[in-house]
């Protein structure tokens, strides 16, 4: 929202300074995004005046002038514009200025030979508009050398200002005025009613409502005002140089006048062309296939449902969001109508998201406009209609009644400090509520009695008259009080489990190589049914894009589009991780938590020293298991099993469980035909680790006599004894999975037996054909003394036994 200085001085009789008002505006809740102030930016742009003109001899299109700008002596400018000439005053630029619609410095320099000391500057040189196709040309009565800013009026800052949701009511100018008087910057101008002395005209066409019976309204209340003979043309030039201050464009006096009071009481009107409108008006659904041509010279073909305004040739309207062209007024219009309504904000907001359509209109309907202000501001339109372009106004033609207003609210003036922190005297909190509108009753004590203005939609309980009492107050005034300590002076740790898991694991993926993306959580359909399924509950009703129309069922699809491009640009090794949600159904229970990555390409960089090899499925199996250890889950007793989704290679793939049914990873090369949708030329490994489903770590007892508070740790047990390594070659059959030795070999003596690593895999000669030798190297570390031959020799055949019983395997001769 942005508003002049010396707009809001329309409305609040102040003296506070610019910087005391954009202060003042941020601790009302509505945040300063910037200030705009053209004496600072266009205050170098002086009145020139051209003293010389003529063709340069170098060019056809270039003229040579000398323009006097009150500092002395012409200086010589070389000028393309077409409308140059001997004798015209326009805006000079002297060498040094910054020039903001070019971001450029002037300096002196050569245009084909000759020497060029300044600019005269077009409109959008200056940013006032996009007019490049000449100069500026001022009138013969500008004086020379006086700062154009200055002559031109434009010395008014511009605040921006960012409005939420629920401040519905500033976004006009006067709602922001009522704002900062309520803070103490000054004083809310009073406003009489506007009357209309003369009603004499014709009536406007009659208006019904017709919805069906049951559903909702769009419009609850629709006036509609004819004024006969207008002259409709360029507006003043105090409403088109305040329009053209906030970046609102200047159409023609009638619609000037509805962008006015647009900002300035955040009330939308729209006018029709009375002459083009057929018969009377009727607001109703829209069928489906309805069309409407539109104002910003767009066909919408309607889907059905949306309220519309019609005449009897058809929809002329998008209640609400834009009007038709087929009704739109013109400098030939001479008799106008004035609408003025109250539309329903969910239904106007559902209108304007199935077509795309943002504008002023429906950014403040679907927040909520004063239902009361419609009778007066039309009013008000009209007599500013007739005041510029003449014309008799007739009686109103109505339909429909405003709603209500809020149900007043039961307001404790201690509740302000119970709830927010800060005691408010209670005659602090009348005053701040009656400034902003409230009506407060407290004859009866306390609760008092609140009557809610009717542009305050929002306020519907205690609560929201605590928060504006505190805002006007000042959020400042709110003590910085410190969290409370516990008896020991630590504090206690607020992640949770999940929280600190996902930030381990962010941190170990890094660290095994792998850069983190951020990716939607929506994807196309097309691809969530080959990643998992599109159930119809998961789909996107009002998708940003179209190809991002479903909730993810998994992270990879983004994921290896990500892959691709990276090595269409020449990257050949890939790696990428994200740590976020995937969705199998609606229910809360569908959401899961994922680290999912992958690897594409090669591994490593060049090196003379290690040669880069494609990546496999063991760095993807590598990967889940450096993101699952750094999760908390107990790797030794993972299980590694031949199966995991569709989308992976169904022979080069695997999931990593806890017995038969906790699947806490899957992992594997991607499938083929996904690599190809993708288009990605190299191959591509992936993983996706489901941190819910690692089970919680138990939670430690503190020992009779320590410290409370938390978990204890179990003490630390390092051997100064020297370990012993032995090597084993068990030949089995060639289905027997490797795990399964090495499961049975760590577990032959378990508080001996500290690593069991596989380091070998034969097939081939001197093996009979189904059989494999597979090749452990197990270390056996002493806990009190040195182990003898024979204690080695006992640890190993226990090793040998173990691996026998388990897998029927012996050991190779």
């Amino acid at each position: 929202m942005k508003f002049t200085l010396s707009w809001l001085k329309q409305h609040l009789d102040t003296a506070a300074s610019r910087d005391a008002l954009a202060e003042a505006l941020t601790a009302c809740g509505l945040e300063l995004e910037a200030i705009e102030d053209p004496a600072v930016t266009l205050g170098a742009f002086v009145i020139g005046h051209v003293v010389a003109c003529e063709q340069h001899p170098n060019a056809d299109k270039l003229r040579v002038t000398k323009v006097d700008f009150g500092a002395g002596e012409p200086v010589q400018v070389i000028c393309g514009a077409p409308n140059a000439r001997l004798g015209m005053k326009g805006v000079f630029a002297p060498s040094g200025t910054y020039v903001p619609g070019t971001d450029m410095t002037l300096k002196p320099t050569k245009i084909r030979g000759l020497e060029s000391r300044g600019m005269l500057c077009s409109e959008r040189e200056l940013l006032l508009s996009d007019a490049h196709e000449g100069i500026i040309d001022l009138p013969e009565d500008a004086p020379v050398g006086t700062r154009f800013v200055d002559y031109a009026g434009l010395d008014d800052p511009v605040f921006d200002i960012a409005i939420t949701p629920n401040r519905q009511e500033c976004l006009g100018v006067r709602g922001i005025a009522r704002d900062l008087a309520a803070a103490g910057l000054g004083t809310l101008k009073p406003e009489a009613p506007v009357a209309l002395a003369d009603e004499s005209g014709p009536a406007a066409p009659r208006v019904t409502l017709a919805f069906p019976e049951g559903q909702a309204p769009g419009c609850a209340h629709f006036l509609l005002r004819r004024v006969s003979g207008v002259a409709n043309g360029a507006g003043p030039d105090w409403l088109v140089q305040r329009l053209k201050a906030v970046g609102a464009k200047p159409i023609s006096a009638l619609v000037d006048v509805t962008n006015f009071m647009t900002l300035d009481r955040a009330r939308p009107l729209h006018v029709f062309d009375a002459a083009k409108v057929r018969g009377d008006l009727v607001v109703r659904p829209a069928a489906p296939g309805e069309t409407l041509d539109a104002l910003d010279d767009t066909t919408y073909t309607l889907h059905g449902g949306e309220v519309v305004i019609a005449d009897d040739t058809g929809v002329i309207s998008l209640a609400g969001v834009i009007g038709g062209k087929s009704t739109g007024v013109d400098e030939t219009t001479t008799d106008v109508l004035v609408e003025a309504a109250w539309f329903d904000p969910v239904r106007t907001a559902e209108t304007g998201r199935a077509h795309d359509i943002m504008t002023d209109a429906r950014y403040r309907f679907e927040r909520g406009v004063d239902p009361a202000s419609t009778a007066p501001e039309l009013d008000r339109a009209c007599r500013m209609i007739v005041d510029l372009c003449g014309g008799t106004p007739g009686p109103v033609s109505a339909a429909g009644q405003a709603p209500g207003a809020p149900a007043p609210v039961r307001f404790r003036p201690e509740r302000v400090a119970s709830l927010g922190g800060v005691d408010v005297a209670p005659d602090t909190a009348k005053r701040i509520l009656a400034d902003l509108g409230f009506s407060v009753d407290d004859s009866a004590g306390v609760p008092w009695t609140v009557a809610v203005p009717s542009w305050r939609p929002d306020v519907d309980g205690e609560a929201d008259l605590v928060e504006d009492v505190l805002r006007i107050h000042g959020y400042d005034h709110i003590p910085s009080t410190p969290l409370p300590r516990t008896a020991d002076g630590v504090a206690q740790p607020t992640l949770t489990l999940a929280q600190k898991r996902t930030r381990r694991v962010r941190r170990r993926l890094a660290a095994e190589g792998l850069s983190e993306a951020i990716t939607w959580s929506f994807v196309d359909r097309g691809l969530a049914e080959a990643f998992g399924g599109a159930p119809a509950d998961l789909a996107v009703t009002n998708p940003i894009s179209s190809d991002l129309d479903q909730m993810r069922p998994s992270i990879l699809p983004h994921l290896c589009d990500a892959a691709r491009r990276n090595i269409d640009r020449g990257q050949d090794c890939v790696g990428l991780f994200e740590v976020g949600p995937q969705y199998q159904d609606a229910s809360p229970a569908g959401q899961r938590l994922v680290a999912a990555g992958l690897r594409a390409g090669r591994t490593g960089g060049r090196h003379w020293r290690d040669r880069p090899r494609d990546v496999d499925l063991f760095d993807a199996k590598a990967d889940a298991l450096a993101a699952l250890a750094e999760a908390g889950a107990k790797v030794d007793a993972v299980q590694t099993l031949a199966t995991a989704p569709d989308w992976y290679h169904p022979g080069r793939s695997g999931s990593l469980c806890l017995g038969p049914k906790t699947v806490l990873a899957v992992f594997g090369e991607v499938h083929p035909t996904l690599v190809k949708r993708f288009d990605i030329k190299a191959p591509v490994v992936a993983f996706e680790v489901y941190l819910d489903a690692i089970p919680a770590p138990k939670a430690k007892k503190a020992k009779k006599g320590a410290a409370t508070g938390g978990a204890t740790k179990p003490a630390l047990l390092l051997s100064n004894l020297p370990s012993v390594e032995r090597d084993f070659a068990f030949v089995v059959a060639a289905d027997v999975p490797a795990q399964d030795l090495v499961r049975a070999a760590a577990g032959a003596e378990r508080q001996t037996i500290t690593d069991v690593r596989l380091f070998d895999v034969y097939q081939g000669e001197g093996l009979d054909p189904g059989e494999k030798s597979v090749a452990l190297s197990v270390v056996f570390e002493p806990r009190e003394r040195t182990f003898t031959d024979d204690e080695i020799a006992a640890l190993s055949e226990r090793v040998v036994a173990a691996v026998a019983k388990a897998t029927g395997g012996r050991l190779r001769g």
